[in-house]
């Protein structure tokens, strides 16, 4: 029977699910909308996993992303990590001496500086959707262009133009006016690429020691014209990974065979989580002036977690200490 180690990476675009064997190879990996829907989205993702590998045997599951402990809770999750924490270790079992990890999401984007395998630095974005996947996602939608053609029609262009990237509102507007005055199409997407990129790097990596080897990981990695535009910018080669997309869920299934290693079995509640009747609902707490909104995590009637208090009150319910941090 093949014994698997699952990694989850929940976010607010996408959730993403990889499977890697004893040897740390992803055997399967599977990359889908969250649409606001977590709970769903991640019990249809191990679903799925139970159909492609019918007779497997789940040795450890590790939850990464902004839903880390949601997922982490409803699966059973042997260990709960951060997105820079998942992020660098996959790019380190990747490329052992890699010195920078550039990553873009749908919803934002992060920078880590790792030197001799451990992380000096990093910062994240967490307040503008400039630069991100869902920016892209938008502005192709209304340039009538397949986001998968943008990379592709910005490698054509031979005079980029310059765009106002350091917000959204302006990149737009700008992009716009650029069209209004005649610029071809090819132009306008090579030079919203490099304003973006230079908006990342003066922003996000402002003060950072960006140093090769560089990786470029994220869905927006998929986006030939924006690594072309890195490159440019930084006067070095961007390794982008085979699994570049989904590169914090490979970090936390690595990190999950780190700690069975140790604990030897694993907190998995098995596949029938998939089918369960999980949902999430909340309320007000009165027992003090702090009105904490809390939030009870349900399969069916019964109480899984239960988290938003300061005090501990409600919180206090819960098994996994890391759920309270």
């Amino acid at each position: 029977m093949m014994e698997l180690f699952l990694g989850i990476d929940v976010g607010s675009v996408s959730t993403n699910l990889v499977a890697i064997d004893l040897a740390g190879k992803v055997v399967y990996k599977s990359y889908l909308r969250t649409k606001g829907q977590p709970i769903k989205v991640l019990q249809e993702a191990l679903r799925a996993v139970k159909e492609n590998f019918p007779e497997c045997a789940v040795a450890g599951v590790g939850t990464t992303g902004s839903a880390r402990h949601l997922a982490g809770v409803i699966l059973g999750a042997d260990v709960i990590k951060n997105e820079i924490t998942a992020h660098a270790v996959a790019a380190t079992n990747l490329v052992p001496d890699v010195r920078t990890v550039l990553e873009i999401g749908g919803q934002d984007s992060k920078i880590i500086i790792i030197r001799n395998g451990v992380v000096t630095d990093f910062a994240m974005n967490t307040v503008c959707a400039a630069g991100t996947g869902s920016f892209l996602d938008q502005q192709a939608s209304r340039l009538n262009i397949a986001i998968e053609d943008f990379g592709p029609i910005a490698l054509k262009s031979t005079n980029p133009v310059r765009i106002a990237g350091r917000c959204t509102v302006f990149a737009e507007s700008d992009m716009i006016h650029k069209q209004q005055m005649g610029h071809p199409i090819e132009d306008i997407l090579a030079g919203l690429c490099e304003a973006l990129v230079r908006n990342y790097l003066s922003n996000i990596g402002k003060g950072k020691s960006i140093e090769a080897p560089i990786l470029f990981q994220g869905g927006v990695a998929a986006n030939i014209g924006i690594r072309a535009a890195f490159e440019k910018a930084l006067g070095t080669e961007i390794i982008i990974p085979e699994h570049f997309e989904v590169m914090g869920a490979i970090g936390a299934a690595l990190l999950a065979h780190d700690v069975i290693k140790e604990r030897k079995v694993s907190q998995f509640k098995g596949f029938e989580v998939g089918e369960a009747d999980i949902n999430a609902s909340s309320f007000e707490c009165d027992g003090c002036a702090n009105a904490c909104e809390i939030v009870s995590l349900k399969d069916g009637q019964d109480i899984l977690a239960r988290w938003g208090d300061k005090c501990g009150k409600w919180s206090a319910f819960n098994t996994s200490k890391e759920l309270l941090s």
